[in-house]
């Protein structure tokens, strides 16, 4: 299968996800093509079989290259075999109020652009206060104390679960194959 990985990162950990998911695509065979949305907007997605969009959600929200590029290709994205990674630090917690407002922002962003992936997963993304401004650490460090009281405030956590993306490649493109010989 030919797979586009694309996706916006604000901080950073969703391009390394993006980075290890087309490694991990390209060491099972497939041919990829990996590269920020911001520099997608003349690519021919009728060279791909199947698209990963990545993005993380900051203050209730993707960020604007994602939502610009689905919804001017929403059409052409609804025909592929997609996956869609939402990174957050909200995926890394078991609060039911969490797990919520991230469904929302899903649902705003599917009705903001017309498109709705094959296949969805929330994925923790990570706490980087080296990488962080000063109002950006202090809120951040608020933010963490609440979630993770034990929580060394002044270290960088990455949250990501590397073998569940590994899984969820594997089901995706299990499923991706056996959809293209049905």
């Amino acid at each position: 299968m030919k797979i586009l990985v694309a996706y916006a990162s604000t901080d950073g950990q969703t391009r390394k996800i993006c980075r290890v998911a087309a490694d991990w695509l390209a060491d099972a065979g497939h041919m990829v093509e990996l590269l920020p949305l911001a520099d997608a907007d003349d690519i021919d997605l009728a060279r791909f079989d199947a698209v990963l969009l990545a993005a993380s959600v900051h203050i209730g929200h993707y960020q604007k290259a994602l939502t610009e590029f689905c919804a001017k290709r929403a059409d052409t994205l609804s025909a592929l075999s997609s996956l869609f990674l939402s990174v957050s630090l909200a995926a890394a917690g078991h609060e039911a109020e969490d797990w919520q407002e991230l469904d929302k922002i899903l649902t705003n962003f599917t009705l903001a652009t017309g498109w709705t992936p094959n296949r969805i997963e929330q994925l923790a993304g990570a706490y980087k206060p080296s990488d962080y401004d000063v109002f950006r650490r202090f809120v951040m460090r608020r933010i963490l104390a609440n979630k993770d009281p034990s929580a060394d405030l002044s270290a960088d956590i990455e949250y990501t679960d590397w073998t569940a993306l590994n899984t969820v490649l594997a089901d995706w493109t299990a499923s991706s194959v056996a959809d293209d010989r049905d």
